[in-house]
């Protein structure tokens, strides 16, 4: 079953290439894929510079990292460059709050070196092809602020935005204190009442320096968030970049969170070793969904559980003994397989050997006939993502191999090239807990028996290849339903 919403297809010439003209196929494949990732990135046309402003514990290490990681999956090169790590490399050991009076200046100094060498390696890194550059500092006085903006927009001719973190809710900001508490390195060697006691020392001589922005006549792009999103103020915005910016920051809520992810029971499909389709669950594939209503219908299941399916009838059935309320989204089908829709992959090595070859070849940007590949699904993923990185809690997620590996992939941090790799076995949930830019990963493995569905990428992806070449990794399955075609195990 295709997805309700999908990009055009686009027919390629490699796609269709006769296989008579296969002496460079190998790297046809390769080279041909690359405009798929290649047109979405650089719309931007010069780079960008986020700088970040605030007091201490007011969210500004945990937004620049999520944005970081937000516009990597959106095929941007970004990268934070942290003021207090290059601070660290100048004051190995951090002793007291006395670094930061506004007396001390020898301290000053070394901080205001810090911040000059962030800035250096931020520009260097963007003269080599980066994208974005995310200064994650204070930045609480204007004559600093001006610095940055003079140098990057004015000297380099780069786009330059503000994002100034405010927070005036006394309990977010304890909050923000406890983290700092448990993931600084300033602090690892002190008792937890002193580093507490020193870190409110600290926060209080920033606010003796404090300029506050005023971004009616400071003339900066700028964005406010204050208390952890609860509003915005947004000025001057000018570039598609920085509306992508934007995007993501007005949908961020950095709660503490748990989502569950399990793909659906086995299907008929998997039992046949055949891709795509809109098969029903297997028995085994019934006596999951059981399991699984078993587990989140204890009388310990969560508070306020929502459960999102895909539209495919093997996620609704795994969901439909669950208690609480289920929706379909979508966004999570599975990749659309176009063409070879309900084959198996020992019939797409006989009638498209090439097409079997390539997708070897570049798993992550190949795109089936007709069909999609995984960067149609990291793209048509990308509000469910903006949904999630909200204030959403308690969710669980049934939906499909190929959306499950790019969902863990995105919180996981995983490179592009090793989504179409993880591993997701079916009647698996997989737990993770975020906390600010941090995540959790628990596997819970249910005891109901299934087939193996895991494909390693075989050594020999050449086209020339021999068909027992190609077939070496294809996991086993059964040729039949015959063993199965009785009386489910237990009854929903």
């Amino acid at each position: 079953m295709a997805p309700t919403i999908m990009m055009r297809p686009i027919k390629k010439d490699w796609q269709r290439q006769s296989q008579s003209e296969s002496e460079d196929d190998d790297m046809v494949g390769k080279k041909d894929l690359l405009p798929l990732v290649m047109s979405q990135v650089g719309q931007h046309f010069v780079p960008l510079v986020i700088t970040m402003v605030g007091l201490p514990a007011r969210g500004k290490t945990i937004l620049a990292y999520k944005i970081q990681q937000y516009l990597n999956w959106t095929n941007h090169k970004a990268k934070v460059f942290s003021v207090s790590s290059y601070r660290r490399k100048h004051i190995e050991l951090y002793s007291s709050h006395d670094l930061f009076r506004k007396e001390n200046s020898e301290a000053a100094e070394i901080r205001q070196l810090s911040a000059q060498e962030a800035q250096d390696d931020a520009t260097k890194w963007l003269q080599d092809g980066g994208d974005v550059a995310i200064l994650d500092g204070t930045h609480i006085t204007q004559a600093r602020r001006q610095t940055v903006y003079d140098h990057f927009a004015k000297v380099m001719g780069y786009k330059v935005l503000f994002i100034e973190c405010v927070c005036d809710d006394e309990m977010l900001i304890e909050h923000n204190v406890k983290e700092v508490m448990q993931f600084s390195k300033d602090y690892r060697n002190m008792s937890s009442e002193k580093a507490l006691d020193d870190f409110h020392h600290k926060i209080e001589h920033y606010m003796e320096q404090h300029e506050p922005m005023k971004p009616k006549s400071d003339g900066y792009s700028y964005i406010k968030y204050l208390n952890a999103g609860e509003s915005l103020t947004v000025c001057r915005l000018n570039s598609p970049m920085q509306s992508e910016v934007l995007a993501f920051v007005s949908n961020f809520k950095p709660l503490a969170k748990t989502f569950y992810f399990s793909r659906h029971g086995e299907s008929e499909n998997n039992v046949l070793g055949r891709i795509g389709g809109d098969a029903e669950l297997s028995v085994r594939g019934r006596t999951y969904a059981a399991a699984l209503a078993r587990y989140f219908n204890n009388e310990n299941r969560l508070e306020g559980l929502r459960v999102w399916t895909s539209e495919l009838k093997r996620t609704h059935q795994t969901a439909q003994g669950i208690k609480a309320p289920i929706e379909p989204v979508p966004f999570l089908n599975e990749l659309y397989a176009g063409v070879c829709e309900g084959l198996s992959y020992e019939e797409m090595q006989c009638k498209f050997p090439q097409e079997f070859a390539w997708r070897d070849q570049d798993k992550l940007q190949y795109r089936y006939p007709w069909g999609e590949s995984y960067i149609d699904i990291m793209t048509r993923l990308k509000p469910v993502l903006l949904e999630l990185e909200g204030d959403i809690d308690n969710l669980l997620i049934i939906s499909h191999q190929a959306v499950l590996r790019c969902l863990l992939g995105y919180f996981l941090n995983k490179k592009h090239e090793e989504l179409p790799y993880i591993n997701v076995p079916l009647h698996t949930i997989i737990k993770l807990t975020l906390s600010g830019y941090k995540c959790k990963m628990e596997v819970i493995k249910l005891n109901i028996e299934c087939v193996d569905t895991y494909r390693m990428q075989p050594k020999n992806c050449s086209v020339n290849r021999s068909t027992d070449d190609a077939l070496l990794t294809v996991p086993a399955h059964f040729e039949n339903l015959s063993l199965w075609n009785h009386a489910p195990i237990v009854q929903l």
